[in-house]
């Protein structure tokens, strides 16, 4: 059985692939529509995602939302992680404002989560949800090549080092896109 990824990021596409090795898991198509991430939860815009996707495409979809919460900030970017510094923003632009809204803040208020919601669809219905997260806090200065988006900033309790420092396989086991996917329940058949 196929699984649609619904989503565009080449990031999640490599993460979720990794994760899910013994599925058929192939990539949004060209003309897939772009369904816009409009609700107050990561739940919402997970649930949204796949429901619309796996309508307009006829196939099983798995659809994430994801972010950071930063409690310093008031949970903020939360749902607006990805474009926190604007619609045209990328992760640099993110990160900056990142750093200058915890200027001051000193390291043991800088305490912040990363938040997951997966949703697996068929055209009919939700098959399952599940969310996951993980604990850490935003360093003062990047550190690590690696990840993506807050990656750099987001230390790890887990691992004691930022995502962007972990291997791949390091971040997929504690980060909450992989405890997410393990609490997922695959169907063994469509219905």
């Amino acid at each position: 059985m196929k699984l649609v990824l619904g989503t565009r990021s080449p990031d999640k596409i490599r993460e979720i692939r990794q994760f899910l090795r013994a599925c058929d898991c192939v990539p949004l198509p060209e003309d897939a529509p772009v369904v816009p991430e409009d609700q107050p939860t990561f739940l919402g815009n997970a649930e949204k995602k796949a429901l619309v996707l796996a309508q307009a495409l006829g196939a099983l979809v798995l659809a994430d939302d994801s972010g950071l919460e930063v409690d310093a900030l008031g949970g903020e970017p939360g749902v607006h992680s990805h474009r926190w510094a604007g619609e045209a923003c990328d992760d640099d632009a993110n990160n900056r404002k990142l750093v200058r809204s915890l200027e001051g803040v000193p390291e043991p208020a800088r305490t912040a989560r990363y938040r997951c919601a997966i949703v697996l669809a068929f055209p009919s219905r939700v098959m399952d949800r599940a969310e996951g997260a993980c604990e850490g806090r935003i360093t003062t200065a990047p550190r690590g090549t690696g990840g993506f988006g807050y990656d750099p900033y987001f230390l790890s309790l887990d691992l004691g080092k930022t995502f962007a420092e972990a291997t791949p396989e390091e971040k997929l086991r504690v980060s909450h896109r992989g405890r997410a996917l393990a609490a997922l329940r695959f169907p063994r058949t469509a219905p």
